[in-house]
């Protein structure tokens, strides 16, 4: 080979561009992460929900048929109702909010997004909303002459399970940043 043959072969591999993303495989990518946040979400949703409901309807039934009239026990179903009310209005409130996100590349990641800060939201209201549940639940059994054992086996299960709580409302800001990570990264080139 001679200098110019070879001068030219390497000008033509300093302009080939050495980089390159696959746009279809981002995509499916950003696609997986928008269908595996919006599995999330549903199945929270779903789980508060039906929890809510059901402990507050459990709660009521066994108050009124027990006969002894427990106020505390009536404001602790009150709130679980008014907790899983919350949480339909949310719910309903997300869904028709899906339809503004176009489907493209960009429009799923900002969707994705949308549904992991309304993950970390609802972990967030959900630990706080075991205080006020823990409070009433104390409330109940101090009114109903329970044991001492009782309470410290509440308290130590609502301990562990705001700490439990706290785990998990971690890893969905950890799912979130990713996505804003990688927004970052898809603006900024």
């Amino acid at each position: 080979m001679e200098f110019e043959e070879l001068k030219r072969v390497w000008e033509m591999q300093n302009s080939e561009v050495l980089f390159v993303v696959d746009a279809q495989s981002l995509h499916r990518r950003i696609t997986s992460k928008k269908n595996k946040a919006n599995r999330t979400l549903n199945f929270t949703e779903w789980l508060v929900l039906i929890a809510n409901i059901a402990s507050a309807t459990f709660v009521m039934a066994t108050t009124f048929f027990n006969s002894s009239l427990r106020i505390s026990a009536y404001l602790l179903s009150g709130w679980m109702f008014m907790t899983a009310i919350y949480v339909a209005i949310s719910r309903i409130r997300r869904i028709k909010g899906d339809a503004a996100y176009d489907r493209s590349m960009q429009g799923d990641l900002h969707h994705a997004i949308a549904m992991a800060s309304h993950q970390v939201r609802l972990s967030q209201l959900m630990r706080w909303n075991i205080l006020p549940v823990v409070a009433l639940v104390l409330l109940v059994v101090w009114e109903g002459g329970k044991s001492i054992w009782m309470v410290t086996g509440i308290v130590i299960f609502f301990a562990l399970t705001y700490w439990a709580s706290g785990w998990e409302h971690r890893f969905y800001q950890t799912r979130k940043r990713e996505l804003e990570i990688l927004k970052g990264k898809l603006e900024n080139g």
